[in-house]
């Protein structure tokens, strides 16, 4: 299974083409305001509004074997922990050995911008080689996860 955390996600499209081709169940989730596909392999999951509730959504069903797409770093951190397989939209895998200092990263980044309220947001735009590399970061995890589903 492919969930994506869907909300501000530039590579939906990208997850349903992989999906399909691998024939994988992909879950779009979101609090609304997405159209469905009509996408035999995709399911899109609207949750009730409220911070976080996609995320808890997505972390309550994360398990070996599944890839998660998601920008959200507390909610990789929970789905690592899950062993399921994730991915950032740049491509960037998030796993055991590095999602300790994402997440302390974030929160330096957060205190900074907290304490500074001239420094705000504002990061790279998302380019062709962050969805060429996202693409080619997606194929390995399906393979990898694939591999670890199995022997759970």
């Amino acid at each position: 299974m492919i969930y994506v955390d869907a909300d501000a996600c530039p590579v939906k499209a990208e997850c349903e083409t992989v999906g399909t081709r691998h024939k994988v169940k992909v879950a779009i989730v979101s609090n609304g305001g997405l159209r469905p596909s009509q996408n035999p392999y995709v399911e899109t999951v609207i949750v009730p509004e409220g911070p976080d509730v996609a995320d808890m959504w997505i972390a309550d069903r994360a398990k070996p074997g599944d890839v998660v797409i998601t920008n959200d770093i507390p909610l990789a951190a929970k789905c690592v922990e899950a062993g399921a397989q994730v991915l950032r939209h740049n491509g960037e895998p998030l796993t055991r050995a590095n999602i300790g200092n994402v997440l302390a990263t974030r929160d330096l980044m957060a205190d900074i911008r907290a304490a500074d309220p001239f420094r705000q947001g504002g990061g790279k735009g998302f380019t062709k080689s962050d969805r060429s590399r996202f693409l080619d970061a997606l194929e390995r995890a399906l393979r990898k996860a694939r591999t670890e589903g199995a022997g759970s």
